[in-house]
């Protein structure tokens, strides 16, 4: 459903009871442009995860209002500390004065914590918590695909995995959930822009995610994509270790 006509700002159901909110950014450095999502899980206590820039607040909140008002959101997180994750952080605390924003304790510990108008959650790495009749269990990935700080969280209900940077598509227009596979596309982002870290312990942590056996890839960048995405990660895991072999050579 479009709700900004101005902005491209949308909002669409991916999964059963979660919402992609997504814009779309024309800029040049970038071939076709980009695009960042939000993701508004509507359940007995809803949550934000990604609150996108400061300055888009705005439509961001504008989208979300169209499936629930605002203050009764009770969670709000990100995957790592950056502008496009947690920057609207604050504006949406002062919208939803009941709710408490969480991320990894790295990361409450070193940004949240300073940046946030009120005490941030630390999740610890398998923690489980329920929002009613979901119940979600956060991973940290640390460095993968860059952030010492980095996590993301899984819905044990519909097999959700909301996996932040993680499959980056460009392009400003995206549908909002596609069942082709997304790794192509993926790739031709990755490679030129060079944003994943260069680590030895990637391959483990993607071969962990996979384990979970998502059914959804809730990406903050391009569409979602249902289906195997066991798959789709452990192919991602053998190309990052085979291009560290390569440059460990």
């Amino acid at each position: 459903m479009l709700t900004n006509p101005h902005t491209g700002t949308r909002i669409d159901e991916v999964a059963p009871g979660i919402y992609r909110i997504n814009t779309p950014l024309r800029i040049d450095a970038i071939p076709y442009g980009f695009n960042l999502s939000q993701y508004l899980i509507l359940d007995d206590e809803p949550m934000i995860f990604h609150t996108g820039w400061r300055k888009w607040f705005p439509f961001v909140s504008e989208a979300i209002s169209k499936v629930i008002p605002l203050d009764r959101i009770r969670h709000i997180g990100y995957s790592h500390f950056e502008g496009d994750e947690a920057g609207a952080m604050n504006e949406f605390l002062a919208a939803a004065t009941h709710a408490v924003p969480f991320a990894s304790h790295v990361s409450v510990m070193t940004s949240l914590n300073d940046y946030a108008d009120r005490p941030g959650r630390g999740l610890a790495d398998g923690e489980t918590f329920s929002t009613g009749k979901k119940t979600w269990q956060w991973i940290d990935t640390p460095h993968v695909p860059h952030g010492w700080d980095c996590g993301v969280m899984f819905d044990q209900t519909t097999s959700t995995l909301l996996c932040g940077d993680l499959f980056t598509q460009a392009g400003a227009e995206t549908i909002p959930v596609t069942e082709s596979e997304i790794l192509t596309a993926s790739e031709a982002m990755r490679k030129p822009m060079d944003y994943y870290a260069h680590s030895t312990k990637t391959a483990t942590v993607l071969e962990r995610l996979a384990s979970l056996n998502p059914t959804t890839l809730a990406c903050q960048h391009g569409s979602a994509y249902r289906g195997n995405g066991a798959g789709l990660l452990q192919e991602l895991a053998a190309i990052l270790e085979k291009e560290l072999r390569d440059e460990l050579a």
